[in-house]
């Protein structure tokens, strides 16, 4: 299992694999009657590997799992969004490490970074119509805040629009 020294800044040249990262999470989806990302934002992700948003944890030398961040999330959080949390995006699990509860190194790797930057929470938002995954996230600790529809926004990644969400957050006081 690797350890939180191996969460690490993704690079321009892991495009390829994260692309085929997000295909192949697509059909799973679509295989199992999951919601599913319809169009997801290309260019969203190469911000967020620009901006030093986006990390990896690799497996012997294999990406098994990326993630985005973020600190500020107005559209989707509104009134919440008071700049005291990490924001967790755009989850994508290698079809090969599966299984391996590998979201909870992501939760670990969180925590610290909100201690080191003095944040309150770390918080995120799946589908709503997913009842699985919003339980698979309570088991971490996360609680469901509420469900809220994301508007029609440019401001948004394409496959975040008029999307039923629900809004789920961990609150580190309580550690």
């Amino acid at each position: 299992m690797p350890t939180l020294s191996e969460v690490r800044n993704t690079e321009m040249n892991d495009l390829p694999f994260i692309f085929t990262l997000f295909d192949h999470s697509i059909l799973y989806q679509e295989k199992k009657g999951f919601p599913v990302w319809r169009d997801y934002d290309q260019n969203a992700i190469r911000a967020d590997i620009g901006n030093r948003n986006q990390y990896k944890i690799a497996i012997d030398s294999t990406i098994a799992i990326v993630f985005s961040t973020g600190y500020r999330d107005k559209i989707i959080w509104r009134q919440h969004d008071t700049g005291d949390a990490l924001y967790l995006h755009r989850i994508v699990v290698n079809p090969t490490f599966k299984g391996q509860k590998l979201f909870g190194l992501i939760v670990q790797w969180a925590k610290e970074h909100i201690k080191q930057r003095g944040l309150r929470s770390i918080r995120m938002d799946t589908w709503a119509t997913n009842p699985t995954i919003i339980d698979y996230y309570k088991t971490f600790g996360f609680r469901v805040v509420e469900n809220y529809t994301t508007p029609d926004s440019s401001e948004l990644p394409v496959h975040n629009r008029n999307l039923a969400l629900t809004l789920l957050e961990y609150n580190a006081s309580k550690d």
